[in-house]
């Protein structure tokens, strides 16, 4: 059974016996794990993952010592670029970056397409919301690194995107095979609700995005990041070239 793990944004020296406090919503989040001083868990430290122990703990309050390192590493072999859509109904959001994260996802850029709805007044305090979010699916995955996730750029802003593998999924049929993944860093877009337009897709494609389908039927925008998130991770996981 995997222990609970915290990312702690610790700004100390990370070695043996160092004490860690956690936030008042950690210590919380302690007492209803039912832990007690003593107790074992892990921490998620800008210097990488440790094993620890609870050292003190109040209603509020928890401070934590550090054990050792722990020497893993759970990300993917390739990073993955997910620039995803600004959309109509931004609770889509919170329903796919946990997915998202648990799959692999190391940059998350917010995208303006134009179908998308974009008011910047409204998706500055989202940004810390989907910022906790993708925190907590990091400790819940025990993912050994934090996605970033960066603040809304325009569509036009991707046809400079700097990767090696740029997909694009696109629901018109193209005549095109999905490309081989390879091992380099891959970036993927999609659209937001009603899809990305013709002129979007021709930009895209003379910029070097590649389409891919993910099947005949049309995915809605909330289940096109973790279909392809997961297809990429299944070819990670028999090796790439």
């Amino acid at each position: 059974m995997s222990l609970p793990r915290f990312v702690v944004p610790f700004s100390g020296t990370a070695a043996e016996n160092a004490l860690v406090p956690l936030d008042a919503i950690q210590a919380r989040h302690l007492g209803v794990l039912r832990l007690k001083p003593g107790s074992a868990l892990e921490l998620l430290l800008p210097h990488g993952p440790w094993r620890a122990d609870l050292a003190e703990m109040s209603k509020d309050r928890a401070v934590v010592r550090l054990v050792s390192p722990l020497n893993e590493d759970r990300e993917s072999p390739i990073a993955i670029h997910a620039c995803l859509p600004i959309t109509a109904q931004l609770s889509l959001w919170d329903d796919w970056l946990p997915g998202a994260v648990e799959l692999g996802t190391t940059l998350i850029q917010p995208v303006v397409y134009a179908r998308s709805e974009y008011e910047s007044k409204k998706i500055a305090p989202k940004l810390e919301r989907w910022r906790r979010i993708v925190t907590v699916a990091c400790e819940q995955s025990h993912r050994s690194r934090i996605p970033e996730l960066r603040d809304p750029i325009p569509f036009e802003a991707l046809l400079a995107w700097d990767a090696p593998q740029k997909w694009v999924a696109y629901e018109v049929a193209t005549g095109q095979f999905n490309p081989e993944l390879r091992d380099s860093p891959l970036a993927f877009t999609h659209g937001p609700e009603g899809g990305i337009t013709e002129r979007e897709f021709s930009a895209l494609s003379q910029a070097g995005w590649l389409p891919v389908t993910l099947g005949a039927s049309i995915l809605r925008a909330v289940t096109c990041p973790t279909a392809l998130l997961g297809a990429v991770q299944f070819q990670l996981g028999r090796g790439v070239r």
